[in-house]
């Protein structure tokens, strides 16, 4: 079922922006974020899917995991948290891996955040901070909104469950 995509710009020709509202509370988006065990059933739009996911939760620490196609494709993943703010905001890129090791094919930093709105839903925001706008312009076009998109639809079907 879609949700509502309230508009939100931008702040460069470099960023990607995905916004959708839930009824989700943000403390279950933020668990479905950072509890290696769930990711492999919401993080990448299925077919596809994550294996192998660790996570050391806090500044500096470290992300890691392979997404996996239908096809056999398997692309390994690693990170580094920049920002953790229990369940209101995520930071990372993967300019680093852990212990601070230059990653040379850098693409990207995100910021995720959740907001409790007046309404009671739930806010979510995720930002995709992108080195070049040719980078930037690449992740559009892999799909970045709707994959992301369905991503959260996912992981809102996953923490709406009792």
């Amino acid at each position: 079922m879609p949700h509502p995509a309230p508009i939100e710009s931008p702040l460069s020709e470099r960023e990607l922006v995905l916004v959708r509202e839930t009824d989700v509370p943000r403390e279950k988006l933020f668990a479905g974020w950072t509890t290696p065990e769930l990711y492999p059933q919401w993080f990448c739009p299925k077919p596809w899917y994550v294996t192998d996911v660790e996570i050391d939760l806090r500044p500096g620490g470290f992300s890691r995991m392979t997404m996996c196609g239908p096809d056999g494709e398997r692309f390994p993943n690693a990170g580094v948290y920049l920002e953790v703010v229990p369940n209101e905001k995520l930071v990372f890129t993967d300019a680093y891996s852990a212990n601070w090791e230059p990653n040379p094919n850098h693409f990207f930093t995100a910021i995720v955040t959740f907001e409790t709105l007046p309404s009671g839903k739930t806010r979510y925001t995720a930002r995709a901070r992108h080195w070049t706008k040719e980078a930037c312009e690449k992740h559009a076009a892999m799909g970045f909104m709707d994959g992301w998109g369905k991503a959260f639809d996912q992981l809102v079907e996953l923490m709406s469950k009792p």
